[in-house]
């Protein structure tokens, strides 16, 4: 099995909420490395997983994470872990993007339970 470099260069790119990116580091059943860039005035959908435990790790900017309903302010080279089952909510509440990684494990995709709209 050949090693090959990744990057944002390189990696497969997806676009979500309109107008933030994605790449897929790793994208696999076990484990998944996503690099995120959130715009400012931005932020996902409510939701939780029944599965996947969740890192997310700031590169640049400010990101806020609001975890059942109690907001955290996470700087470059900070983390916050989010279990299974915890409602929470990533949102660029600043005046510049934030990038950040998103590790999972096991793969979050087509594991999010979105909350109840208020």
């Amino acid at each position: 099995m050949s090693t090959k470099m990744i990057s944002k260069d390189n990696a497969e790119h997806y676009v979500w909420g309109g107008d933030c990116d994605g790449w897929h580091l790793v994208k696999g059943p076990d484990l998944s490395v996503i690099h995120e860039r959130m715009l400012p005035a931005r932020a996902e959908v409510r939701h939780h997983h029944s599965r996947a435990r969740q890192l997310f790790f700031v590169l640049s900017g400010e990101l806020t994470m609001v975890l059942d309903g109690r907001e955290e302010l996470i700087r470059p080279n900070q983390g916050i872990e989010i279990a299974p089952g915890r409602t929470h909510q990533a949102a660029n509440r600043g005046t510049t993007p934030v990038e950040f990684l998103v590790i999972s494990q096991p793969m979050a995709q087509g594991d999010r339970i979105e909350a109840p709209r208020a």
